[in-house]
């Protein structure tokens, strides 16, 4: 296995290990909402246990991880047994195999909406290759950081061919490719050193290009709104500009809501990993996703030397968490 150089490996691991970060900022805040973030916590400036009352995350602890990661994990561990590609039935098995080992844990953070349908299908008889074509919210989007980690974003028609083998079997359509497909290129972007600027630029094209892959269902144009997420903050306070991406962006599942919210906040804090993935806890709605993906792109561009040590002590230690034999072997693709 070649050693990949120290930049590209810090800046790959700042990624994986920026996802991580803001799922486990995000985790007692998602499903709240903003109003109710503020009344309970004021302003979230690190990590928290969740509440009791939280019927998603209850019971977790302060640094946990949820699906975001758990799911990231499971497309790389792929990406590595199928020599860079992805199969849909042992796709499908990975993603059934880890929601029964939820239930028996007794965990409530569980399959989202159309990863949930589409692995019902799966499991009716239904053709892997088929069952994706209905999914449109964020589920492809959350997991694809270690696509963009292995795969270079140029030339963009094979790099999406990547993403949407990580798409398919629950999220092939228009949207949730072209969710993944920006947050995939902007992650792919950042850990060849680009600046927070070409992240933008390459997010923007992918999301454009992907959004032509899939089966198509109505929605809004991911494209277009993460280009205008970034315009919609610009000058404002970070008080006003959350208020503003929940009432006009929408932190939801939907993808079209989620991955131009994520932009948001990496334009509010200029990339900066730890403001990023803060202001995203703080939106609530599907605060841990939002995060995740703010996270793996500002991680991406400042690498795991811009992460706080500290955080990612904890991150490591509350999940068991060993992200760097992974990353070295994502890195070999590339």
């Amino acid at each position: 296995m070649t050693t990949a150089p120290p930049a590209l490996l810090d800046r790959a691991l700042g990624a994986f290990y920026g996802l991580a970060l803001g799922d486990a900022l995000g985790m007692p805040t998602q499903i709240m909402s903003r109003q109710d973030v503020v009344r309970v916590y004021g302003t979230v400036t690190g990590f928290e246990a969740s509440r009791s009352d939280n019927p998603v995350s209850a019971g977790m602890p302060a640094g946990a991880v949820t699906d975001d990661t758990d799911q990231a994990v499971i497309v790389a561990r792929l990406l590595v047994e199928g020599g860079g590609h992805i199969a849909p039935k042992r796709f499908a098995d990975a993603l059934l195999s880890w929601e029964r080992e939820m239930k028996a844990k007794g965990s409530f953070d569980l399959l989202g909406p159309s990863t949930k349908a589409a692995l019902d299908a799966v499991a009716g008889g239904t053709d892997p290759k088929e069952a994706g074509r209905y999914g449109t919210t964020n589920g492809a989007a959350m997991r694809v950081t270690p696509v963009g980690i292995a795969f270079a974003a140029d030339p963009l028609p094979d790099f999406l061919d990547r993403v949407v083998e990580s798409c398919q079997v629950t999220h092939d359509t228009n949207v949730g490719i072209a969710g993944a497909a920006a947050v995939a290129a902007a992650v792919s972007t950042g850990v060849a050193g680009g600046t927070l600027d070409e992240v933008f630029q390459a997010a923007i094209a992918a999301a454009e290009a992907g959004a032509r892959r899939g089966n198509w269902i109505a929605g809004a144009d991911i494209s277009a709104r993460i280009a205008w997420a970034r315009e919609l903050v610009e000058g404002l306070d970070e008080a006003t500009a959350l208020d503003r991406v929940v009432a006009l962006i929408g932190t939801s599942v939907a993808s079209q809501e989620s991955v131009p919210a994520a932009f948001a906040v990496l334009a509010l804090t200029g990339g900066d990993p730890w403001r990023s993935t803060l202001l995203a806890a703080n939106l609530g709605g599907d605060s841990d996703t939002i995060g995740a993906i703010a996270g793996a792109v500002a991680g991406s561009v400042r690498g795991l030397s811009g992460l706080p040590a500290d955080a990612v002590q904890t991150l490591r230690t509350v999940n068991s968490l060993e992200l760097e034999p992974l990353t070295a072997q994502l890195l070999t693709h590339r």
